[in-house]
């Protein structure tokens, strides 16, 4: 209690994003009508081409600020309690577990992989969504759902025919990406691994039962 993650000192920034924090006004001043990507390009380049001896200014001055972050740290975690610790600890985890997430959907949309079949309601969701009234978007989500709930067979019919071409349509680029994957040694993103799909000899070729081997002898007999 009393003790959050915002408390914690916070990480010393290294030594390029140090340069662009220095920096940027003066090339945002020099460059009004550069979009905000463009002007990070432009001080990557500089950066880039900054001679040795002033990176080195930078790098200086991100030790110095680490060795602050360690005392800080020491101190922070000393006024901590055991269950504020593990509480913490328990944040931390959460946090990396997030951005590894955030970091493997942004690698899988960059490999293309195919969005995943819609059901018979999202379909009808971003048919009416836009439609709809409602004071928020969780009312507007209740309203929808009450609205499929009441539909009959016949006139869920048209959404759930949809949503099955749509399920064959995701299983088919599955198979390409996943084959394509496969080819470029990325198994670990395919959703059966090409361990699984080959028995091994020992497990195809099974013992026969007691009751084949008394079968076995008893014609040998």
């Amino acid at each position: 209690r009393g003790i959050s993650s915002d408390q914690r000192p916070k990480r010393p920034l290294t030594a390029y994003l140090r340069f662009v924090v220095d920096n940027r006004p003066a090339f945002r001043e020099k460059n009004p009508g550069a979009s905000n990507l463009e002007l990070i390009k432009k001080l990557a380049g500089a950066w880039k081409e900054l001679p040795a001896s002033q990176k080195q200014v930078y790098e200086e001055a991100k030790k110095t600020d680490w060795k602050r972050y360690g005392e800080q740290m020491a101190a922070y975690k000393a006024q901590l309690t055991p269950a504020q610790a593990a509480a913490l600890k328990e944040e931390k985890r959460k946090q990396q577990a997030k951005r590894r997430s955030i970091r493997a959907k942004r690698e899988l949309n960059l490999l293309g992989k195919p969005k995943r079949a819609r059901t018979g309601f999202n379909i009808f969701l971003s048919e009416n969504y836009q439609e709809s009234e409602g004071i928020s978007p969780v009312a507007k989500m209740k309203k929808l759902f009450d609205m499929w709930q009441k539909l009959s067979p016949s006139q869920k019919q048209p959404y759930l025919q949809l949503a099955q071409d749509d399920k064959v349509r995701y299983e088919n680029e599955m198979k390409s990406w996943e084959a394509k994957m496969i080819e470029l040694g990325r198994e670990d993103l395919v959703r059966f691994k090409k361990e699984r799909l080959k028995k091994k000899p020992a497990e195809t070729a099974k013992a026969p039962s007691g009751g084949n081997k008394a079968k076995l002898k008893k014609s040998e007999e």
